[in-house]
């Protein structure tokens, strides 16, 4: 085997044989990128690419064995992942189709839902869409407007977009494909008085076209049309005017309402019972980070392969002559892309990592509620690092591209329009890492996901000091290495695993509990939610700290579990690249705290530059390592030939 091939294995982890066929599926031709802003033709293509990937059989790893699936959550994902590489209009049909809104019938409804409809699903035969966004609420949707009000005379719900702010928007199928939908509503029902109960958030099944695509009575449909990317994704806008729905398109698993009208439920609390529902169907932002993941190797794939052609100004030779220097052999061209590619590696890891836990998790039958808790703030973390790395990474490979990069046909600016909207999706990535930090603060109390910020603030101040550290799988492997650190002032210490790890930690350590006391004495001055806000800063920072140690611990486990060693050795160089491009982003940090002296951050900055040239001769190797099939990382820009051709003619 290659280290290429060692790599890619490595990499890929525990779904290795998902994704070996799901290449084998995209390097068909009908799966070659293509580069239009017209919607009529991308939305046509990914139509008939969800037809293909559907008759593959790989959408029944979304649901259940009783469900007419296969239950392999871990391949699902998987398979999401690397639809990504291909087009990401794509992954983002297939996501809505099989995971959010396939997702919400099986996981928050009930036998006669899932006998109705799942392999409808699964076949293509139902097409929905996932109706949670709202013109006046994204990140709260506590607070979504849409209402679901019951009618006891006639057993019927009645959706109403009660306000203008109500209309749901920027829904994915929601324009032209979509028959039915996923609706998340304010549930009411009638009390004792005749006055109307509300028992917040609860998601119902709405049917809004005929088969002939015509918008059903009561129900108004309109397009999103071109939006900054995606143009294969129908999004669009849904108002409803009292339109009536039978009783039982109520997705019950946690919650029903009789034919009279009585609500009943096994969760008592309203906060409760919706981030019950909500965390069922954290699938979908796994994916999401993911597959934001994926097409930031892709693009760095592309500018690698590009670097390592392309000429530009001449430097003499040892023969005396002058030639020109290949772009990859800068110092400067070397540190815009090796950490991207780094932390390519390091979030992979990551990735797979969560993953494997969202799958045990979600295929067990009593799963743990701490661990439960722990999955979605890591999932909230991790989508946001992915996302956030992709926007830089594809900026970074376009500009390291030049005017080549800017070509539609070299993949570079598709890949930062498609992605753009993953940092805003699926939870926007500040209130997620807020959500990341909230979950640290309060050690995973039950019911923290429904604190207020007032709430927040008096818990995390109280019972910060009873956290204990996380750790990731390799916990015995972590600490083996932290007891081996080297803290003197050396600069070889710098690439001591331990001592890397160490100073991870610290910083995290060092920012949850100066938070915590931050946040107690805001709250003697100023009232509680007051005091939340003038920490915000302090809380994203310590959030941001505790994920990159989560992933540099996933980086070091990856490693562990790579059994080729000349694959291993690079793994090592590639993770000390890592690990000091994080220090160093964040220098100021240890220097102002005292965890670096002012030498021995230079050192770090000699460190990264020395893994940058030790890297350089193993550049497309590593990129090799993704294993993106040839079609999906072809750019012209790679084939002068073909260029030459076309100037002849």
């Amino acid at each position: 085997m290659t280290i290429s091939a060692a790599l890619c294995d490595t990499l890929d982890g525990r779904w290795r044989a998902v994704k070996n066929r799901v290449r084998a599926t995209l390097s068909d031709e009908k799966f070659r990128p293509h580069h239009t802003p017209n919607t009529v033709i991308a939305r046509a293509k990914v139509a008939e690419q969800l037809r293909i990937m559907a008759g593959t059989g790989v959408a029944a790893d979304s649901f259940r064995k009783e469900h007419g699936g296969t239950g392999d959550v871990g391949a699902a994902v998987s398979m999401i992942e690397m639809l990504a590489m291909s087009d990401l209009s794509l992954m983002v049909k297939a996501g809505v189709q099989w995971g959010l809104f396939g997702g919400a019938v099986e996981n928050l409804g009930t036998e006669r839902h899932h006998r109705a409809y799942v392999q409808k699903i699964i076949d293509l035969d139902l097409l929905g869409c996932f109706a949670m966004t709202e013109t006046g609420h994204g990140s709260d949707v506590q607070a979504l407007e849409t209402t679901a009000t019951y009618d006891p005379a006639t057993e019927e719900f009645v959706i109403d977009s009660a306000t203008g702010t109500a209309r749901k928007d920027y829904i994915g199928g929601a324009a032209e494909t979509a028959t039915i939908a996923a609706v998340f509503a304010q549930l009411r029902t009638p009390g004792p008085g005749g006055e109307e109960q509300g028992h917040g958030v609860h998601c119902l099944l709405v049917p809004i076209r005929d088969s002939e695509g015509n918008d059903l009575p009561g129900v108004t449909t309109s397009d999103c049309h071109y939006k900054g990317g995606l143009p294969g994704v129908d999004n669009g806008r849904i108002v409803f005017d009292h339109v009536r729905v039978p009783r039982e398109n109520l997705l019950n698993r946690y919650a029903d309402v009789d034919p009279d009208g009585s609500y009943r439920s096994s969760i008592e609390s309203d906060g409760r019972r919706f981030f019950t529902m909500i965390g069922t169907l954290i699938r979908g932002r796994v994916s999401v980070g993911g597959s934001a993941g994926a097409a930031a190797r892709v693009a760095l794939d592309i500018a690698t392969r590009y670097a390592l052609q392309r000429r530009q100004f001449s430097a003499p030779s040892d023969d005396g002559a002058e030639h020109e220097v290949l772009i990859m052999d800068y110092l400067v061209h070397q540190r815009r892309l090796l950490p991207l590619i780094a932390r390519s590696y390091a979030l992979q890891f990551a990735q797979n990592e969560l993953v494997s836990k969202c799958h045990d998790l979600q295929t067990a039958d009593d799963p743990d509620p701490e661990e439960q808790r722990e999955l979605e703030a890591r999932a909230a973390g991790l989508k946001a690092a992915n996302t956030w790395h992709a926007s830089r990474a594809i900026q970074e490979a376009r500009e390291a591209c030049g005017g080549a990069g800017y070509m539609a046909e070299n993949r570079l600016i598709a890949l930062r329009a498609d992605t753009d909207v993953f940092t805003t999706f699926e939870g926007d990535n500040h209130v997620l890492t807020q959500l990341v930090a909230k979950q640290l603060l309060t050690a995973y109390a039950d019911d923290i996901a429904g604190m207020s910020p007032v709430d927040w603030v008096r818990f995390a101040a109280e019972t910060v000091s009873d956290r204990v550290l996380k750790r990731t799988a390799a916990e015995t492997i972590i600490q083996t290495f932290v007891d081996a650190r080297q803290d003197s002032e050396e600069e070889g210490s710098l690439f001591n695993r331990g001592t890397q790890l160490h100073m991870f930690t610290d910083r995290e350590e060092y920012l949850l509990t100066s938070v915590a006391r931050r946040l107690r004495a805001k709250s003697e001055e100023m009232s509680d939610f007051d005091a939340f806000n003038a920490v915000q800063d302090h809380v994203l920072h310590a959030a941001a700290a505790h994920i990159d140690r989560v992933v540099l611990e996933a980086f070091v486990a990856g490693i562990e579990s790579c059994p080729d060693a000349a694959a291993r050795e690079l793994l090592e160089l590639v993770c000390d690249l890592y690990a000091l491009s994080v220090i160093e982003d964040d220098k100021a940090w240890y220097i102002e705290h005292r965890y670096l002296s002012t030498d021995r951050a230079k050192a770090v900055t000699r460190g990264i530059n020395d893994r940058c040239r030790k890297l350089r001769p193993h550049a497309e190797t590593l990129v090799d390592g993704f294993g993106i099939p040839e079609q999906l990382r072809y750019a012209e820009m790679l084939h002068p030939e073909h260029l030459a051709e076309t100037a002849r003619r």
